[in-house]
Parts: C-alpha cells; sequence; structure tokens
C-alpha cells in the first residue's frame, strides 16, 4: 500500500501538535495513516486505501459510517437553525426520556461532553452524595484522562500513572483487581466507611474485554450496599452496545446507583451523560450542591444524533444484525486459532471482539466458552483465561503491535492500535467483510 500523503500529513502535523496527534493512542508506529472519508464498515484514507473499520471510531458508530436518512435528517436540521443556544432544547428532554425509558436503573440524566467528563462528574457526585472521600477502582480499568483514576499500584498503596498529577489525588483511590471478590471484600473491612463508591466497568473494555467471573458485580453491589456506598457503572464503552438498549447492567442484571455514558448515546458525536436514581442525580447543580455545568453540554446536533441513533436500532434490528455478526467473527476466530495459536484467547460479546495474544492455555478448544471467553468456571480454559488487567498486560503485546497490527492492516483491516482497546462491528459490515476479516486473520497469525 502507499501511504505518501499519510506521512506527509503526519510530517505537518509532528510540527503543530504534541505526537502528531491529538489523542495518544492514535499515535502508531511508525506514523498513522490519515482517514479521509468513511462509507459502511469502511474508512478510506488520504492515499486511497480502502480497509474494513473495526475500530468505529473506539465504539460510538453504531450505524457505521453512512448514516441512516432520519439520523442525517435530524443533524442538518438542528445545524442548520443553528449550531448552539446557551438554552435547554425539546430534544435533549427527549433523548434523556429515551435513556430512562430503557435503561433499568436510569431515572434521571445530565448531560455532558465526553466519557471523561461523565466519570469525572459521577465521582463528584458520589462523594457529594455521601459525603466521603475514597472510590475504588479496578487495576487496568479506564475511566478517561481524571485525576481520581489515573493511578497505579495496590489497595491504599497507589500513586499517580501520569506527571502533573499530585500525590493527594491518589491518596483517596483505592484499587483492586477486577474479579477478585476477596480484594474487594479486604479492601471494604479496612476502608469501609470512607468509600463514596465503587467505579468499574461492567466488562473491562480497555484492558482486552475481560468479562465478570460469575457473582463478582454481585459482590461488590452487597458490599456497597452493607457499607453505604455507591456503585457506579462506567457504561461508556458498552452503553447501548452489549445488551442493547438496556446495556450491560441489564444483561448482567445488576442496579447500579449511578451510570456514565458516552460514545453510543450521542451518535457519533462529542458525549457524555451521568445517569442514574433520581434521589442522587438530583444532586447535581441547580437541583443540589454538587456543581455541575458546561458551555456546551445537552447540545442540540449531538442531542438529536444520538435520539435518532437509538430510535433507529430500535426499529430496525440493529442488534440482531451486529450481535449475529459479531458471534460469527469470534466463532471463526476461535477455529482459527485452534489450528495456529491455541494459546491465543479469543474475548468479547455482542458486536465486541478482541483476540488477546495470551501466552499459555490448553493446545485445544475443546468444551471452550463458544464464540469468546465467557469466565465460565466448567470451561477447560478457564485458569488460563485473562481475569483482570494485569493478565493482559502479561500478553505478547510488542507482537501484537509490531507484526500482527502491520499485517492486517496491510490487509486493508483496520483495528485498534493496541491490544488492550476493544474493536467494535457496525450495522455498515456485513457477511463478506467478515469472510474477509477471517481470511486476513488466518494468514496474519
Amino acid at each position: 500500500m502507499n501511504h505518501e500523503q499519510s506521512r506527509a500529513l503526519y510530517d505537518r502535523a509532528l510540527s503543530v501538535m504534541p505526537g502528531g496527534v491529538n489523542s495518544s493512542v492514535r499515535a502508531v508506529r511508525p506514523y498513522p495513516f490519515f482517514i479521509e472519508s468513511g462509507d459502511g464498515g469502511h474508512v478510506v484514507d488520504t492515499d486511497g486505501n480502502r480497509y474494513i473499520d473495526f475500530v468505529m471510531g473506539y465504539g460510538p458508530l453504531l450505524l457505521g459510517h453512512d448514516l441512516p436518512e432520519s439520523v442525517q435528517a435530524a443533524v442538518q436540521q438542528y445545524s442548520a437553525e443553528g449550531p448552539m443556544y446557551g438554552a435547554p432544547t425539546e430534544v435533549e428532554v427527549e433523548l434523556a426520556e429515551f435513556v430512562t425509558r430503557h435503561v433499568p436503573s436510569v431515572e434521571m440524566v445530565r448531560f455532558v461532553n465526553s466519557g471523561t467528563e461523565a466519570t469525572v462528574s459521577a465521582v463528584r457526585l458520589a462523594r457529594g452524595y455521601t459525603g466521603r472521600d475514597k472510590i475504588v477502582v479496578m487495576q487496568g480499568g479506564y475511566h478517561g484522562a481524571q485525576e481520581s483514576t489515573l493511578v497505579e499500584g495496590e489497595g491504599d498503596h497507589t500513586h499517580p500513572s501520569s506527571p502533573g498529577i499530585p500525590e493527594s489525588f491518589a491518596e483517596h483511590t483505592l484499587t483492586v483487581p477486577f474479579n477478585d471478590p476477596d480484594a474487594a471484600r479486604k479492601v471494604f473491612e479496612e476502608h469501609g466507611e470512607d468509600i463514596a463508591a465503587v467505579l468499574t466497568e461492567p466488562i473491562l473494555g480497555n484492558y482486552g474485554i475481560v468479562h465478570p467471573v460469575d457473582g463478582y458485580h454481585e459482590t461488590l453491589r452487597e458490599l456497597c450496599d452493607d457499607h453505604g456506598s455507591l456503585l457506579i457503572f462506567d457504561e461508556v464503552i458498552t452503553g447501548f452496545r452489549v445488551g442493547g438498549l438496556q446495556c450491560a447492567q441489564g444483561k448482567f442484571g445488576i442496579d447500579p446507583d449511578i451510570t456514565t455514558f458516552g460514545k453510543i448515546v450521542g451518535g457519533g458525536f462529542p458525549v457524555g451523560a451521568i445517569g442514574g436514581k433520581s434521589e442522587i442525580i438530583e444532586q447535581f447543580t441547580p437541583a443540589g450542591d454538587v456543581f455541575q455545568s458546561g458551555t456546551f453540554s445537552g447540545h442540540p446536533v449531538t442531542m438529536a444524533a444520538g435520539l435518532e441513533t437509538l430510535r433507529y436500532a430500535a426499529e430496525n434490528d440493529v442488534y440482531d444484525h451486529v450481535n449475529g455478526l459479531g458471534e460469527r467473527l469470534r466463532s471463526g476466530l476461535q477455529e482459527i486459532l485452534e489450528d495456529q495459536a491455541p494459546e491465543y484467547t479469543v474475548v468479547g460479546t455482542d458486536s465486541m471482539f478482541k483476540v488477546v495474544f495470551t501466552r499459555e492455555a490448553p493446545d485445544t478448544f475443546d468444551g471452550h466458552c463458544d464464540a469468546g471467553c465467557q469466565q465460565r468456571e466448567s470451561c477447560p480454559r478457564f485458569e488460563s483465561c485473562p481475569k483482570n488487567g494485569h493478565d493482559i498486560t502479561q500478553a505478547e503485546t510488542e507482537r501484537w503491535e509490531r507484526l500482527f497490527w502491520p499485517a492486517m492492516k496491510d490487509q486493508g483491516v483496520f483495528l485498534t492500535a493496541n491490544q488492550f482497546e476493544s474493536q467494535f462491528i457496525c450495522d455498515g459490515h456485513t457477511d463478506e467483510d467478515i469472510d474477509d476479516a477471517l481470511e486476513a486473520y488466518k494468514e496474519a497469525i
């Protein structure tokens, strides 16, 4: 493939943007290819190379790059009527009504502008509501670029994971391994009276799509109830993708106190949201005393795009289509791995998928979880499947990034830039795309 235009653009970008990118994950080696356009489940770069797109903007594009007429019309209408007003509009009420009608735990919603802003606000809300300072997060979990969760370490021995964050921020953040109920119980035994909330993704979506083991979320729910703490589900990735309109909490049957959203709820435009029980969400200003505000919050174009995207998904069997393709792709990947790399692990659910380059596993897939690891205890591979972020970091990251990712790109398949973030299927993908992707995996692995 020719990449002369992308290389030239990257050279220009290095002079005016740090690292040549506006999000660090885009800085692939030796340089990123620059996208010119998208259609359906594909993107085309500035050199005219066409790729099957499984990045999907890192998750927001449930419908793909060709927006249905109803979504396009709504975006064009609200764009034409004025970019924004600094005052409420009807469409933000309609989107809030849609979310509260379909997500089991959500009674009220506050819209913001990014997933990071949503989790920042959720943590502040939990602290304000409970009058406590400490939060519990999962080691390897990611909740955006916020000071309270950018930490490293174990238990109460934590420190910031990035320069520029005072040590005092990390003092209030406790970490436990995902899928370790004993560690969760221990941290509550030691700090229960000071814990405002547990913040977790239902599925680790930025660390290999790790499912919860049976009963793990139930344990967190019980610990929060017993100690007067709040359970926050970060559904920025899983919201309106896993579990359909009920989100992952509906799929798992867990009732969090607060839920954060992003990505799909804005239909591909910048968005975030904090939802939950009315008595908690009403603590936000102006109804309560916990400050939260934003110039672009509830932006009418974003609200219209999100509302029409979700309406279209509800009325056109979108979830049946994308979930069916996801199952077919993951099943095909397991067949390839059984023949070529049985130590590797297929992960994912619904329209999310990934191959993690794990180092040890049985050399057979007999009796394995169908179409991706589900943390089923009776599975012969259960003990070797990744259970938390640490397990994912022990996989062959360099092989994935330096050899596998470029090989897939050369075959016209665009994957997320490392083996941590999830990959996604959209409504624009076809059976032919899945067939072509499987052939590429077979060649690259």
